[in-house]
């Protein structure tokens, strides 16, 4: 069992930055594909960004693609997801996933076993 938290989130005016981090705890995260899913207020949650571990591979959503940035520290179990030029329909709530069981299957919310709580990000002047 994983245990996943996520934190850093908070208000930012657009064209701000700001790096939201997820802990794991219970196993270490080095072996794991982690995957950064988020929330907007009213809509489906959609992927954002995932580091395949088995690969060592990231993969990006378009949406996000030159702004976003994955990346992971083992020796600290986190992985962070650095978000700058923001804007405001990057607003949601920002969960990491792990526990991915195939590795084709990156951008479906279904396909991972582990959940954070999740971590409000609004960008608004």
């Amino acid at each position: 069992q994983v245990q996943l938290a996520e934190s850093g989130g908070g208000l930012v005016q657009p064209g701000g930055s700001l790096r939201v981090s997820c802990v794991a705890s219970g196993r270490t995260l080095s072996t794991y594909s982690v995957g950064w899913f988020r929330q907007p207020p009213g809509k489906e949650r959609e992927f954002v960004s995932v580091f395949l571990w088995s690969a060592g591979r990231i993969y990006y959503a378009d949406s996000v693609k030159g702004r976003f940035t994955i990346s992971r520290d083992n020796a600290k179990n986190t992985v962070y997801l650095q978000m700058d030029s923001l804007k405001p329909e990057d607003t949601a709530v920002y969960y990491c996933a792990a526990g991915l069981r195939y590795d084709s299957d990156f951008e479906r919310s279904s396909a991972y076993n582990y959940w954070g709580q999740g971590t409000q990000v609004t960008v608004s002047s």
